[in-house]
C-alpha cells in the first residue's frame, strides 16, 4: 500500500529540488517534515506542502497509520521550460530559460 502526491510545473529548477529530496529520501515522514522546516533552501517550502498532501492522502484515502509512514520514493523530473528574452548590447537578445519541475513523492507504511 502506498500514498503518492505530485507537484507539477513548480517554478524551480529540478537540480535545486533534487538536493533537498536527497535529504528526505527513506526518512520517516515526521523526520522529513522537520528537515524541510529547518533547511534554508528555496525548494523546501513547496516540498513541505507536498509532503503534507501525501500524508493526508495516506490517512484519508488509504487508511494508513501516520506514525508508521516513511518517504519510500521521491523523484524530480524537468517540466516545460519558460523561454524569456533579455535585451543585450547592440540590438542583440539573449535567451533566459526558466526551468520548471515535476516532483513525485511516495509514502509507504513500515511493517
Amino acid at each position: 500500500m502506498e500514498a503518492r502526491a505530485q507537484l507539477r510545473y513548480a517554478r524551480i529548477s529540478p537540480r535545486k529540488v533534487s538536493i533537498v529530496l536527497d535529504l528526505i529520501r527513506n526518512k520517516p515522514a515526521d523526520v522529513a517534515m522537520a528537515i524541510l522546516k529547518h533547511t534554508p533552501k528555496a525548494a523546501c517550502e513547496s516540498l513541505e506542502k507536498l509532503l503534507k498532501s501525501a500524508i493526508a492522502n495516506a490517512e484519508n484515502n488509504h487508511n494508513m497509520d501516520v506514525s508508521k509512514l516513511y518517504v519510500a520514493e521521491c523523484s524530480v523530473s524537468q517540466g516545460p521550460t519558460l523561454k524569456r528574452i533579455r535585451p543585450r548590447a547592440q540590438g542583440r537578445a539573449y535567451r533566459i530559460e526558466k526551468k520548471t519541475s515535476n516532483v513525485t513523492l511516495v509514502l509507504k507504511e513500515k511493517e
